[in-house]
């Protein structure tokens, strides 16, 4: 009897079984499509850092994610040898105030879509606005767009792009510690933002590109590319450059982020001398 009760149950539940496992399988393998996990492998720390500072590298992503994010990080820690420690996340835990007082800067690196819960978000806020650095590269600007603080942070959100072609750089600020050294007018190829709105008057407009070479992805002929401001006691750096792999390998577009990062981590004024700390 016991064995026939057996089969029964068998023969019953285990058609039922497998829909319940197919089911969930489905729903973690289209989980994993639309915000699938990126695997972070851990930076081997520098030998000879010292007390340097540090700068943590946030590259999460919630919609598109841009196939130059694993060579950007690796170019943002190159270019910090002797000048930072570059540590790498996509976990928003790590946005605690505890965590976060051990980092000069925060470089938000292609980030996309809702990328930090509330609490992680507060925490932000309070680090920039204590005194914390902030650097964003190209897709930054397409992000958090339900969290005003952070469209103030940026200094302008993202509406669309070009494809990915030549245009002029004009550097408007050269003497400034990100624009050092840049021929003018900068000809490179890029993915060329526009903005929702222009930040012109509420930041400083280190860069802008030829807006006639845009096409339909005008800014009615005032286009900023990158800039920089205050954010409380803090500093908040954007450069809208940074779609393709090949931008991190361009040393003009290197020295560009050197200078991004370090004014925002101030370790630099803005002329580029050592900072006082």
């Amino acid at each position: 009897m016991q064995a026939a009760h057996t089969h029964h149950w068998a023969h019953r539940w285990l058609p039922i079984l497998f829909l319940v496992a197919l089911t969930v399988g489905l729903g973690l393998f289209w989980g994993a499509y639309r915000f699938p996990l990126h695997p972070v492998v851990p930076l081997k720390p520098d030998a000879s850092a010292g007390d340097m500072p540090c700068v943590l590298v946030f590259t999460r992503t919630r919609s598109f994610r841009h196939a130059s994010i694993p060579v950007g990080v690796a170019t943002v820690q190159s270019i910090g040898k002797g000048k930072w420690v570059t540590e790498h996340t996509e976990d928003p835990a790590r946005f605690t105030p505890e965590e976060l007082k051990r980092y000069k800067a925060v470089v938000f690196l292609s980030t996309t879509g809702d990328v930090l819960p509330a609490p992680q978000q507060k925490a932000f806020e309070d680090y920039i606005e204590q005194g914390g650095g902030f650097a964003g590269v190209h897709a930054a600007a397409d992000t958090e767009y339900d969290w005003p603080w952070y469209g103030q942070l940026v200094g302008a959100w993202f509406r669309d792009h070009t494809k990915v072609m030549p245009n002029d750089v004009h550097v408007e600020r050269p003497q400034e510690v990100s624009m050092l050294g840049l021929p003018d007018p900068w000809r490179r190829d890029d993915e060329w933002y526009a903005f929702r709105t222009n930040p012109r008057g509420k930041v400083e407009v280190l860069a802008s590109i030829d807006d006639k070479q845009t096409g339909d992805n005008n800014m009615g002929g005032d286009h900023p590319i990158a800039w920089k401001h205050l954010v409380g006691k803090g500093r908040a750096w954007y450069t809208a450059m940074g779609h393709t792999k090949e931008s991190f390998a361009d040393q003009l577009f290197q020295r560009h982020l050197v200078g991004g990062i370090t004014w925002a981590a101030g370790m630099v004024n803005d002329d580029g001398t050592q900072a006082d700390h």
